[in-house]
């Protein structure tokens, strides 16, 4: 992993002041008690900067790399939706795969996909325990490295070898899914980001019934007798 420049400052002026302090002590004619503790307090102004350097990658860590995920970049949509679902999916789904590091996005609506996008797969995806948990507590779940996770076999159907997936339920009636490209990729603003988008989305969805389009009423039944 190579070194941020601030790092790689602070590192090499406690590296240099360590040696200056070193090279001072053996060429001095006689240690006297100010010498020794002025190399002392030297010594460790040195080995403080050099943990400075080595915190600093600590904190800002690089990001992990793309994993090869297998997939065709593409777009599925549920047929005979509402115009006005349409365009919240398209452009809340354009919106997490260009602004997160998200590789796919599913949304599913009792019981019916209506749309997945980014790279895709043939098989279609069905919700396991995970995704069931998520809904029963109504809490977004974050698996951050899904390669940890031993129910990792429920997202096999949303993308092969997933590294990072994010489940986050729409009221009690749907999930919206993303697929991440490398383990630990989405960060706070990402999960606030998905998490207000979803409520949104539940509110937008609330009208469509699986398999039609769900915007218009169903026909009252007829009156007994007319």
């Amino acid at each position: 992993m190579s070194l941020p420049a601030p790092a790689r400052t602070a590192l090499g002026c406690g590296v240099l002041g360590l040696v200056l302090v070193v090279v001072n002590q053996l060429s001095a004619g006689g240690l006297t008690p100010p010498l020794e503790r002025a190399g002392v307090l030297a010594s460790l102004l040195a080995v403080g900067l050099m943990l400075v350097g080595v915190l600093w990658t600590r904190a800002s860590p690089e990001a992990a790399a793309r994993s090869p995920l297998a997939g065709q970049e593409g777009l599925e949509l549920a047929e005979e939706l509402p115009a006005e679902a349409v365009e919240e999916l398209g452009w809340g789904s354009q919106m997490l795969l260009t602004a997160t590091p998200a590789a796919v996005v599913l949304v599913q609506w009792r019981g019916e996909t209506l749309l997945r996008r980014g790279l895709l797969t043939s098989t279609p995806f069905e919700p396991g325990a995970i995704c069931a948990r998520a809904i029963e507590r109504q809490r977004p779940l974050s698996l951050v490295n899904l390669h940890l996770y031993p129910g990792r076999a429920e997202f096999e159907r949303l993308l092969p070898e997933l590294p990072a997936v994010v489940v986050q339920p729409l009221g009690k009636e749907g999930l919206l899914l993303l697929g991440g490209w490398s383990v630990r990729c989405f960060s706070r603003s990402d999960l606030t980001w998905v998490e207000g988008w979803g409520r949104r989305l539940t509110a937008r969805l609330e009208p469509v019934r699986p398999g039609r389009a769900g915007s218009d009423p169903a026909p009252p039944e007829a009156e007994a007798g007319s």
